[in-house]
């Protein structure tokens, strides 16, 4: 088969005629969304480019690295995708970017995105993280692989690819849009809330029938979930110092001086050894679980599903991982994803942790922790706690420095943005499975939580992955019929625009 007869089948193919037939809905006139696909189409080129120049432009907020700039490429994209506003919002951080699209229609929708990115060490890839090239990722096709390709770039320039295809093709779009962006997500959206809830940002969101975050989740069935919430966090540092102990070394010494001087890295072993059960599991905060609220019957339900329609095999061989938990049987593990909230360890730093040996008695030990959380648990009240469980064993020494981190969202199974979700999906021929809670965390809370008070989730075609990790990547031309390719995603965000405005 040429190259060229495999693109017209990826293009062309199931889900492409699938989102290219016309439209049941009323307000998609008669070869409206044909003239998309054309325009789709011929806009490919520019809309994978788009892709890799945002990529190319690393804004770290973990890094204080070109965040300005960052807000500044995120309002240009913004205004360049056809917003007639599009304004830096100023933050006590980072800021935000408010934009609106008025299209004169009756119902708006809203778009979250995210302009910041994770850190990225070069040595690690396999492919340089801000090149943006273009691979080939066996089982699933063409790729771009960099630093913000599936998290949140790529999913993200494929909504604006969408909106330009609506210009391109001289189509109305069935709602109107207001999108605000933030550029300290990755840090735990400490300051997102401060922008969505100044008056003029709250009025323009308080019209919208609900929040979407643009994802591409497919997996290689091409099946996705359509989650009902997601866990919240709580980012943070667990320090403890020789200086704040008023015991051991007030800076690195020799590590003879053990014999007579107290360890604070020891210190900080033996207070994070207070927070969670002896096999590190559950979380043993003194009051942790004290509002977590169980599964529903309908929530255990659908995990039970979700259970059924999954591959165990292929999860734990993508995730590296031989078991579950307590050697948990599937779906326990999956109550328990989404059941639990969880004390994580991200990193522990000391002391010298180059090459070979280094002798030396840190003053200083470092925990980087994260803590995810379940209904009806707070941000204020786990940390409230954490504190007092802490003090309580003695270790008020210990420093609690919290980065950022908000409470978990849930939306209702029949809010109009779950519905168009699951309709535009089935018009697509995917199975859609609901999914009572997402184990990772987003700052949708800020959305689902007064004043806003909006359905919110995630939804697209597409498939990526990598997240955090080296060599993410996101596919734009797919091996697999059965996933989506760039044009069908970007399809799948236009028909989803025509679901929200017409579904009762």
């Amino acid at each position: 088969m040429t190259d060229a007869s495999r693109r017209d089948i990826l293009t062309h193919g199931i889900i492409g005629a699938s989102l290219a037939a016309a439209p049941s809905l009323t307000l998609a006139q008669s070869g409206d969304m044909a003239k998309l696909r054309k325009a789709v189409d011929a806009g490919n080129d520019a809309a994978i480019k788009r892709i890799q120049e945002w990529i190319s432009l690393p804004s770290i907020a973990a890094e204080n690295r070109d965040m300005l700039k960052g807000a500044q490429y995120m309002a240009a994209l913004a205004k360049d995708a056809g917003f007639q506003k599009a304004e830096i919002v100023p933050t006590k951080g980072h800021p935000a970017v408010f934009a609106t699209l008025d299209a004169g229609a009756k119902r708006t929708m809203g778009i979250y995105f995210m302009y910041d990115v994770k850190q990225f060490d070069p040595a690690e890839w396999s492919s340089p993280p801000l090149e943006a090239r273009i691979v080939d990722k066996p089982g699933w096709g063409k790729a771009i692989v960099g630093r913000g390709a599936i998290n949140q770039k790529g999913p993200e320039a494929t909504f604006l690819a969408t909106l330009h295809a609506f210009r391109a093709a001289g189509v109305k779009l069935p709602v109107n849009l207001v999108l605000l962006a933030e550029g300290e997500e990755e840090i735990g959206s400490p300051n997102f809330s401060d922008a969505a809830t100044r008056p003029d940002v709250l009025a323009a969101l308080k019209r919208c029938e609900g929040i979407i975050i643009p994802a591409a989740w497919q997996d290689k069935q091409g099946n996705v979930d359509v989650n009902l919430g997601s866990k919240g966090i709580i980012e943070l540092e667990l320090i403890a110092s020789g200086a704040k102990w008023k015991r051991g070394p007030a800076k690195d010494l020799h590590s003879s001086y053990k014999a007579m001087v107290d360890s604070p890295s020891w210190r900080l072993v033996q207070a994070l050894q207070t927070l969670v059960t002896p096999d590190g599991n559950t979380p043993a905060i003194d009051g942790w679980f004290e509002n977590v609220r169980p599964l529903s019957a309908r929530e255990k339900a659908l995990i039970a599903e979700n259970a059924k329609r999954s591959n165990e095999a292929d999860m734990k061989t993508s995730m590296g991982v031989p078991v579950w938990i307590d050697d948990l049987p599937f779906q326990q593990a999956l109550e328990r994803l989404a059941s639990q909230p969880t004390v994580n360890i991200e990193g522990l730093v000391a002391g010298y942790t180059g090459p070979g040996g280094k002798t030396v008695l840190p003053a200083r030990a470092v925990a980087k922790i994260d803590c995810r959380l379940v209904p009806n648990q707070t941000r204020a009240e786990a940390t409230r706690k954490l504190r007092a469980h802490l003090d309580k064993r003695g270790f008020t020494d210990i420093e609690v420095n919290v980065s950022g981190g908000y409470d978990p969202t849930e939306t209702a199974e029949d809010s109009r943005v779950i519905r168009a979700e699951l309709a535009t999906y089935k018009k697509a021929g995917l199975t859609a499975t609901l999914n009572p809670r997402l184990a990772g965390s987003w700052p949708g809370a800020v959305f689902t939580a007064p004043p806003v008070s909006l359905p919110a989730g995630h939804f697209g075609l597409g498939h990526g992955s990598g997240a955090h990790a080296p060599d993410e990547y996101y596919v734009i031309e797919s091996t697999n019929p059965k996933v989506a390719s760039l044009p069908q995603a970007t399809m799948g965000f236009a028909d989803f625009l025509y679901q929200i405005a017409a579904i009762s």
